[in-house]
């Protein structure tokens, strides 16, 4: 019996649909954040096209997809960035509400969806940074 080479492994970001499900999902999240009014604040750009964009390219190379972000990028130091944006635990709750969405817009399987959610419950989690 052989173990299959790291080539032959199939990365998450290719075992759920690659870019174009990844697409879907910060799409619909960001459908859902637009309308928030707690949330829509926390990005001052007007238009939120470049936000949904650093995080479409976070997610897809987090998951095993392009380096696009880091290279961009740099580290992505997510408590960093966020550290400017008042965020409590109803901030993560409505930001996890629209990221429920995002998931629930593609077809997953329950396990892809349980490991997605366990990952983005976890982040958002920690991305708490003000009582209340």
């Amino acid at each position: 019996m052989t173990t299959p080479r790291a080539s032959e492994e199939t990365s998450f970001y290719e075992e759920i649909g690659g870019f174009e499900t990844f697409r879907r999902i910060v799409a619909t999240f960001y459908e859902g954040v637009a309308a928030d009014e707690v949330l829509r604040p926390m990005y001052p750009e007007e238009d939120l096209g470049p936000a949904e964009e650093r995080f479409l390219l976070f997610l897809v190379q987090y998951w095993g997809g392009p380096t696009t972000y880091s290279d961009a990028r740099g580290h992505p130091r997510l408590r960093m960035r966020h550290a400017p944006f008042a965020v409590d635990l109803d901030a993560r709750d409505r930001w996890l509400r629209h990221f429920r969405a995002g998931l629930d817009s593609v077809d997953l399987t329950p396990e892809q969806d349980a490991r997605f959610w366990e990952y983005v419950t976890h982040a958002a989690t920690f991305m708490v940074n003000t009582p209340g």
